[in-house]
């Protein structure tokens, strides 16, 4: 290239004076030219192929045969405009490429150096002919032209190239176009692909600059997407067949039902047939402008293999006049005519010039009617392409304009140098006759809009590209892509929007788990774990719920855990609170009865005072049970623990009180013995609060150094709160418990040794029956109390208590009341000391 830069700078430098020189090879001709002050190149492929050549590398290669017509549009506004460029003629030459890469580049050097042949001698320094080319139309002869002319900084403005690699403005600093650049394209097709739920597609592209850079900015946003590719191929038409049958072998073994193409549309023409004899029909084909909106491609798919194909496609455009000046079309009048007379006898099957040596041919008159041909020449499909052309010689035009500061007439016909025009491009912005704008971004691109084409049969047969969607890089993002699907059709002709993945969707309640060696699109369904949701489908976690959440049974969303604890609602909270009312109840009937006979004998026996005290005291114990149900508070966790360790120490102490006297009384009857004076009735009073002050201390300090407060444990239970007390300090607890313990031991030790007093109704007996109810019973509570989950350690506590305390009322009063109510000739001072002898009761 720096050769080829230094050689061409070399040329430029020759003086006319100086001897004349001829370019080797045969001489270039313009398909159309127009001479004018100013002179704006083209290069396009008015035909799409050549026939081979034998190459024998001992003469000259035989030039390149083109042949099938394919695109012409040319523009005459210009000079006839009053507002641009007046005063100044623009002229034009335009080359033919044939599709072919070497002939593109080779127009470009006769544009840059107007290598024509001469009847004359013309320097070969009469440089930069042009100044700007409009042309290719394919990405890898806009690329080829762009390297060969870059170092004269000649603007090349391509009308259909759209490789993104044209926006490097490093490697093509003189390159633009008015078709967006394939970069939006890419991603607009992989929005488009994830916006209907395809997360497994194959791809085929053309193997060339135009297919793999944008095969490749697709892959790269579909896997941001979470769209992956289960295979992609290449492919071009001069395929050898091996490799042709490759590819359908490929499709065929495939699971996904979506195919994205990169491929121009004569590629697509020979796949096309490929696919119908192979009998490849139902997959979804997403494409992209090279082919989506081609009327020809259309009639070739005779097996209805692209029905319901969906893609990009430049939008719409109307260029006022064109349709006019398309038909007004004279060929022996045009500039160059040798395009189009080749095109009006293809067209009318007609020739010119007849050798009377040929079958009889019929003759063209040149005045046949073009408004009934149906061909390319005449399909408005190609409108926007043709639009693109006529944006990118208007660029120019204002761009020249520019240069050559032209006021209300170009009065500097000076040709300036390329450079200033290529800067003016890039600079350029105005609006067509139609209101559209035009311009060029830093990297020489323009503004990307796409319509969305759906192919959908029509009734006569024939398909129609019908607009459904819209892409726009104007908009927010999330709004760049927009559709009316309720048009919409679908591969095979159905209105179901295919379904093409590797695995089904991952209902909430699960996650994603990807299989070993395989793509991420390709994964098993993993329920959540306990206490773990997914709320959103195909979820690749699944969530932990907060710790006062657990997971519903579908695993999708966290509902507030069941807070358990001892409610009177529940049938065991309603059981033991009758038990206790019942036993509050029980020992307030006593005390009634103890009151109304309080002076008889067996009442007053042993202190009356604390036989009363005690009944007050199990009342209490009774009700004291009550504080354990309902919800934890934190006056209620305080109460239900201090309330049960003073009224039992009382219990225990009155008890105690009681045994000690029938100790004392026993002694007092020895001779010599004066003992109950030590332990008289106010002795017996301070003995009590004595006792009973100790646990009060213990509960007071308990309380203000750590006291017990409502506490939500989530360690038993995964799915459940259980809502207790917290002892705060155990220390405080057990201190509490086994002080009530000590007392207890104490008591039964006492009354177990006064149990065989000469007495008919000896009450340390009882005393020690209740004690040892008393003693068993918080014996077996503790490993209960430490085993029992949730509310059943409640529930123990409670049991515990109202069986201590049924066992001190039933062992201490129940005889007695039943002497009282029952055995009333027992209830005698005499009977009492034992001076009538006693029967069994």
């Amino acid at each position: 290239m720096l050769l080829m830069a230094a050689f061409l700078s070399k040329a430029l430098s020759v003086n006319r004076s100086e001897p004349q020189c001829k370019l080797q090879g045969k001489p270039l001709h313009p398909q159309l030219w127009k001479n004018g002050d100013i002179i704006i190149g083209g290069i396009f492929s008015f035909h799409s192929g050549w026939t081979d050549r034998d190459f024998t590398f001992s003469s000259e290669p035989p030039p390149l045969q083109c042949k099938r017509s394919s695109i012409l549009y040319a523009i005459e506004e210009i000079n006839n405009s009053t507002a641009l460029l007046p005063g100044l003629s623009l002229g034009f030459k335009i080359y033919d490429s044939c599709g072919s890469a070497a002939e593109a580049i080779n127009g470009a050097m006769a544009l840059c150096n107007d290598y024509e042949d001469t009847s004359f001698g013309v320097p070969c320094t009469d440089t930069f002919q042009v100044m700007a080319i409009v042309g290719e139309t394919t990405s890898s002869q806009s690329i080829a032209i762009a390297n060969s002319i870059g170092p004269f900084h000649i603007p090349l403005i391509s009308h259909y190239a759209t490789c993104a690699c044209l926006s490097d403005k490093i490697k093509y600093p003189s390159f633009l176009r008015t078709a967006p650049s394939d970069y939006y394209q890419s991603r607009a097709l992989a929005q488009l692909v994830r916006h209907f739920g395809w997360t497994w597609v194959g791809a085929i592209r053309t193997d060339d600059d135009y297919g793999n850079n944008g095969m490749a900015t697709f892959v790269e946003v579909a896997q941001q997407l979470g769209i992956c590719l289960e295979y992609s191929v290449t492919f071009v038409r001069n395929y050898a067949k091996e490799k042709l049958l490759r590819v359908i072998e490929q499709v065929k073994v495939s699971t996904s039902r979506v195919i994205v193409t990169f491929l121009y549309h004569l590629d697509l023409e020979v796949l096309l047939h490929a696919f119908g004899e192979h009998n490849l029909t139902g997959f979804q084909w997403v494409g992209t402008e090279a082919w989506i909106a081609d009327s020809q491609i259309a009639m070739l798919d005779s097996h209805n293999i692209l029905t319901g194909a969906i893609g990009l496609a430049i939008p719409k455009a109307q260029v006022t006049g064109l349709w006019e000046y398309i038909l007004d079309v004279t060929p022996l009048d045009m500039y160059g005519n040798g395009i189009f007379t080749e095109f009006w006898e293809t067209t009318f099957n007609c020739k010119f010039y007849t050798n009377n040596e040929t079958i009889e041919q019929r003759k063209c008159t040149g005045r046949e009617d073009l408004s009934g041909v149906q061909g390319i020449f005449t399909d408005m499909s190609i409108l926007p392409i043709l639009n693109n052309v006529y944006k990118a010689v208007y660029a120019a035009a204002h761009a020249l304009h520019k240069v050559l500061d032209c006021g209300e007439t170009c009065t500097n016909k000076q040709k300036p140098k390329p450079i200033q025009m290529l800067e003016q491009l890039k600079k350029v912005r105005f609006r067509t006759k139609e209101g559209e704008e035009v311009y060029f971004d830093a990297n020489g691109d323009p503004a990307a809009k796409y319509e969305i084409i759906n192919w959908q049969p029509h009734k006569k047969g024939h398909i129609e590209f019908v607009t459904v969607g819209l892409y726009d890089t104007f908009l927010p993002e999330k709004n760049q892509l927009s559709f009316n699907e309720h048009n919409l059709v679908w591969a095979k002709n159905t209105k179901e929007v295919p379904v093409s993945v590797c695995s089904e969707s991952c209902p909430p309640g699960t996650r994603k788990a990807a299989r070993k060696g395989k793509p991420v699109c390709c994964y098993d369904c993993i329920p959540c774990g306990e206490g773990e949701i997914s709320n959103e489908t195909d979820s690749v976690t699944c969530v932990q719920c907060h710790l006062e959440f657990w997971s519903n049974m579908q695993k999708d969303d966290c509902i507030k855990k069941e807070i358990e604890y001892l409610s009177y609602k529940e049938i065991i909270g309603i059981l033991l609170t009758a038990i206790s009312i019942l036993g509050s109840c029980m020992t307030s009937l006593i005390s009634v009865i103890f009151l109304k006979y309080k002076s008889t004998p067996i009442v007053k026996a042993n202190n009356s005072e604390l036989s009363f005290l005690l009944l007050f005291a199990l009342i209490l114990c009774f009700l004291c049970a009550l504080t354990f149900i309902g919800q934890p508070s934190d006056w209620s966790c305080m109460l239900r623990h201090t309330a049960f360790g003073i009224t039992f120490v009382l219990c225990i102490s009155c008890v105690l009180g009681k045994t000690l006297v029938v100790l004392m009384a026993f002694r007092a009857t020895l001779p010599g013995s004066n003992v109950m004076k030590w332990f008289g009735p106010t002795q017996q009073r301070l003995s009590v609060l004595a006792f009973t002050l100790i646990q009060i201390i213990i509960c007071i300090l308990w309380l203000t150094i750590s006291p017990p407060f409502p506490y939500k444990n989530m360690q038993y239970y995964k799915d459940k709160i259980i809502l207790e007390c917290d002892l705060g300090s155990s220390v405080g607890f057990w201190a509490v418990l086994g002080y009530i313990g000590l007392l207890a031991v104490l008591c039964f030790v006492l009354a177990f040794l006064a149990r065989k007093l000469p007495d008919n109704f000896n009450e340390a007996k009882f005393i020690t029956f209740s004690m040892l109810i008393f003693c068993a019973v918080w014996i077996t509570f503790i490993p209960a109390y430490v085993s029992s989950p949730g509310k059943f350690t409640v529930a123990v506590e409670i049991f515990a208590i109202l069986a201590s305390s049924f066992g001190l009322l039933f062992c201490i009063f129940i005889p007695k009341c039943y002497i009282i109510l029952l055995k009333p000739q027992k209830n005698t001072k005499k009977h009492m000391m034992g001076k009538i002898p006693s029967k069994a009761l």
